[in-house]
């Protein structure tokens, strides 16, 4: 990506993990994720059921606003069954320390992640802070209202 075609400017301090590795990056122009990579020592095997917390070498300061989500890649849990546990996890624009990523291996085989390997994608998003209304009632919904759960159909 361009320096014309970023929207903003997110400062990135690599760690001594991360010597060698590329920094995220986008896949395509399209992309909205940009791929995180396994920042190991040496290659860590996942046994089946297994989670593990996978550093990515990285350290970053996002702008007041904003804050970047950590996702799975579906290329990892559609062939071998690798996701990331809390996802999206959240990191937040006043975080400062590494990156990390917590992966689980739902397959029934051991999975090997390697240096460099691409685990997971962020993606940094705008967010808004909420101030509570406190109200007697709330607007009526003639088309929900108060079902939930499968309410709309399968």
């Amino acid at each position: 990506m361009t320096e014309e075609q970023s929207d903003i400017k997110v400062a990135v301090k690599p760690l001594e993990n991360a010597v060698g590795l590329k920094l995220p990056s986008y896949a395509t122009s399209k992309s909205a994720g940009m791929d995180l990579t396994a920042a190991l020592e040496e290659a860590l095997e996942l046994g089946p059921g297994d989670r593990a917390l996978i550093p990515t070498g990285l350290t970053i300061a996002l702008p007041k606003g904003f804050e970047a989500q950590v996702r799975p890649r579906s290329g990892l849990a559609i062939k071998y069954g690798i996701t990331v546990l809390n996802t999206p996890g959240t990191i937040d624009a006043d975080y400062r320390g590494e990156v990390k990523v917590i992966l689980i291996n739902h397959s029934r085989e051991p999975f090997t992640i390697k240096r460099g390997m691409r685990i997971a994608q962020m993606v940094v998003e705008r967010f808004s802070h909420v101030s509570w209304e406190v109200v007697e009632e709330l607007e009526k919904n003639e088309e929900r209202g108060e079902d939930g759960f499968g309410s709309t159909g399968s």
